[in-house]
């Protein structure tokens, strides 16, 4: 059976190559036969045959841009991909500028807006029951059954609070300060302006006189409490009487489920398999990365060549007996493209985002170092 082999030139048309990603780019096409040229001659024709078709060099080719254009855009991906996460999938990220945002950031920090009672993405509730007189514990997991809620509550704030000490700034009981002006609005004469006397004290006594109202409650009155504990609230004092409101906040539990998943109708980047990155252009790849290029063919068709040559490892020939150097091709293939992947994945980690900033760092570092060796001139005026 005689299969041609490599002639020493080609001829490169569209679909000569397995996918065709590139097939029509000018550049690719101008390039392919240089590339079949290069690697054959690299791996001894003419002096020895090369035992390939035109077609091998091309799927080489071919691959080695594509791998060259994943390498790429997974370093893209994994330095940008807190920015780009929930953005439409349509956008083809591929020829994308993109700024970094702190969207997705806020949206992780969503959770913690939601128990700090500041924001978040679970709706707080308002809600509230009535004392019974002498009455001192409630179960508001029962008080939300009673209201059709399912799942469980949470109880987020409770409203059980005597009047702040501030708005009692002058109180007989805890017989502190001159409350003067207090003093003058309880007989109502707080408004009249010009204003009838005010006596201005400095911030440290008010907060005294706060703190001294506020102990006094603690230790001579049931002051305002509340315990809360698996939404069994236990109130101080013991109520009284019967009928008074107390009012309360809470969120739905099923609600805080809900917010883990957005299952919203848009098709939008939810993981590096759906981003909108697509195979590079050919044309618009600078020397660097061509160069990379073709290197890596020329180590992809050494380890095509290796297996063609291996399908026999010794071939006759008269009065003895040539033995191929598949193993040697394969290894040297095998090599050669883990080192190539080694250095751009190096080249790509030193461009990152941190690298570029801890770099610009040394180099303020560096630039205020020198400028602190030139002399100071001193003014005398």
């Amino acid at each position: 059976m005689n299969i041609p082999i490599y002639p020493g030139s080609s001829s490169f048309f569209p679909g000569n190559t397995p996918f065709g990603f590139y097939d029509n780019d000018y550049d690719f096409q101008v390039d392919a036969d240089k590339v079949a040229t290069f690697c054959a001659r690299r791996l001894g024709y003419p002096i020895m045959e090369v035992e390939l078709q035109d077609i091998n060099f091309y799927a080489a080719f071919e691959e080695a841009i594509t791998t060259y254009g994943n390498e790429l855009y997974a370093f893209q991906l994994r330095d940008n991909l807190l920015n780009v996460i929930n953005t439409p999938t349509s956008s083809n990220l591929s020829t994308a500028l993109i700024t970094p945002s702190l969207a997705n950031i806020i949206r992780m920090s969503q959770q913690y807006g939601v128990e700090a009672g500041v924001g978040g993405n679970v709706t707080w509730y308002s809600g509230s029951f009535t004392t019974t007189a002498s009455i001192q514990d409630y179960d508001l997991g029962d008080w939300a059954i009673s209201q059709s809620i399912s799942g469980g509550i949470e109880i987020k704030r409770i409203f059980h609070y005597g009047p702040p000490a501030v708005t009692r700034f002058y109180d007989p009981y805890a017989g502190t300060g001159l409350g003067t002006q207090n003093l003058m609005d309880s007989f109502g004469f707080g408004a009249y302006s010009p204003s009838v006397n005010f006596v201005l004290m400095p911030v440290n006594y008010d907060i005294q006189v706060i703190q001294a109202i506020e102990f006094n409650d603690t230790v001579r009155k049931s002051a305002y409490s509340f315990e809360l504990i698996n939404n069994k609230l236990k109130i101080f004092p013991i109520p009284d009487q019967s009928g008074v409101n107390i009012y309360f906040q809470y969120i739905k539990l099923q609600d805080r489920l809900n917010s883990i998943v957005n299952t919203g109708s848009a098709a939008v980047i939810t993981n590096p398999s759906n981003a909108g990155y697509q195979n590079p252009v050919y044309s618009r790849i600078n020397s660097i990365g061509r160069q990379w290029i073709f290197e890596y063919t020329l180590s992809l068709c050494k380890e095509i060549l290796g297996y063609v040559r291996g399908k026999y490892t010794q071939v006759p020939i008269p009065g003895a007996e040539v033995t191929l150097n598949q193993s040697d091709l394969i290894s040297a293939a095998t090599a050669e493209k883990t080192a190539l992947l080694e250095r751009l994945r190096t080249f790509l980690d030193e461009t990152s985002n941190q690298k570029m900033l801890e770099r610009k760092q040394a180099e303020t570092v560096a630039r205020q170092s020198e400028l602190g060796q030139a002399p100071m001139t001193i003014f005398i005026g």
